[in-house]
């Protein structure tokens, strides 16, 4: 399984936010731009909270079973695998999604002094933070799963003589 990038996350936000930024200028100028819901930074915040628990929750696990703790409860290698797919999969979504509410947060930021503009450039903004956070807790749930590395360069096996 590969690592998440950060470049890979970063061109997606990239590409999602010139296109949403521009979009956002298109639809603004044929009539009304569409909300930011406000149910956007709430739902990212509890995707962050969930992966962030399961990370946790499996670092203790694996804290124990290393340190052959009685009656530690082990972690299957296969829910390990799907964790950190989960939390793949999230911070590629979050990337776009905080791609899409920044571009149309920067638009937005054009008209502040309207009061329900400022308000949805609120929600964007809060939206791209909370995807940030879905990205960390992804690396952070990466970096828990991930393998020992091998100390030595034989693969475990003796030298040859």
């Amino acid at each position: 399984m590969k690592q998440l990038r950060i470049r890979t996350l970063a061109g997606l936000f990239l590409a999602a936010g010139v296109l949403s930024w521009s979009g956002a200028r298109l639809w603004d100028s044929v009539g009304t731009l569409p909300r930011v819901p406000l149910a956007a930074p709430i739902v990212l915040a509890v995707i962050a909270v969930v992966l962030l628990a399961t990370a946790l929750s499996l670092r203790a696990r694996l804290r124990a079973q290393r340190e052959r703790r009685p009656g530690a409860k082990g972690v299957e290698p296969l829910m390990a695998a799907r964790a950190v797919v989960f939390g793949q999969a999230s911070a590629l979504v979050a990337a776009l999604v905080a791609g899409m509410y920044g571009g149309t947060g920067v638009f937005l930021l054009e008209s502040l002094d309207i009061p329900p503009r400022r308000d949805q450039a609120v929600y964007a903004g809060l939206s791209v933070l909370m995807a940030v956070a879905v990205i960390a807790a992804a690396f952070f749930m990466e970096r828990v799963c991930k393998l020992p590395e091998d100390d030595d360069e034989n693969g475990g096996t003796a030298p040859a003589a």
